[in-house]
């Protein structure tokens, strides 16, 4: 853990180094919570901690965050979502010159990876898988999209994704899902809430 700011009245903002660590930490408090806790809110190196200041203060909460372990995301529980893939994007061809590998080692390198949802943003719904290949981060397309479809699967930087919506994006496509990550019709709209593992599994479509 880097380090704890206030975040107005009712909130502490966590500085952490990488993803993994704010999941350990988002997993840490969630299940074992600080007196007063009202809401976590990750993000991609930062963990906004909201509390009531009638149980709880600044101080206490901070000496509480600091003397958290932070579990190793790797090794916690959670359930697998299995997210059915036809990979055929319109960026498999660029995304193979750019990485050095052939199509069918790029489907397999995205194939093997073993994801877990950190955090949500851009659009509901949309959440940000860490876990990608090293050899498959890529920078965004230099002109974004003014339009992708919803189950789009992309890849960008050290992330990959589901469009859950039709939106502009500036991501490599590299396959399409089926799969409705966002429904608001389910008691629970958001499938890949922060935690969530994720496999990918090719249909051969």
């Amino acid at each position: 853990m880097t380090r704890v700011l206030p975040y107005g009245a009712r909130a502490a903002l966590v500085d952490l180094d990488r993803p993994e660590a704010v999941l350990g930490l988002h997993a840490a408090l969630r299940d074992a919570p600080p007196d007063g806790l009202v809401e976590l809110v990750p993000a991609a190196r930062t963990l906004l901690v909201r509390f009531d200041p009638a149980r709880t203060n600044l101080e206490r909460l901070t000496a509480d965050l600091l003397a958290r372990t932070v579990p190793d995301v790797t090794e916690l529980p959670g359930e697998e979502i299995v997210v059915p893939v036809s990979y055929a994007g319109e960026d498999l061809e660029r995304v193979a010159e750019q990485s050095g590998l052939t199509v069918r080692e790029i489907v397999a390198r995205h194939e093997q990876g073993s994801y877990v949802a950190a955090f949500c943003g851009f659009a509901p719904g949309f959440a940000y898988l860490t876990g990608l290949d090293p050899v498959l981060r890529l920078p965004r397309r230099s002109s974004p999209r003014t339009r992708v479809p919803a189950g789009a699967v992309a890849i960008a930087g050290e992330y990959t994704a589901v469009y859950p919506h039709a939106s502009p994006g500036g991501w490599h496509l590299i396959g399409y899902t089926e799969l409705s990550v966002w429904d608001v019709e389910r008691a629970q709209p958001h499938l890949l809430m922060p935690g969530t593992r994720v496999r990918f599994a090719g249909t051969g479509r």
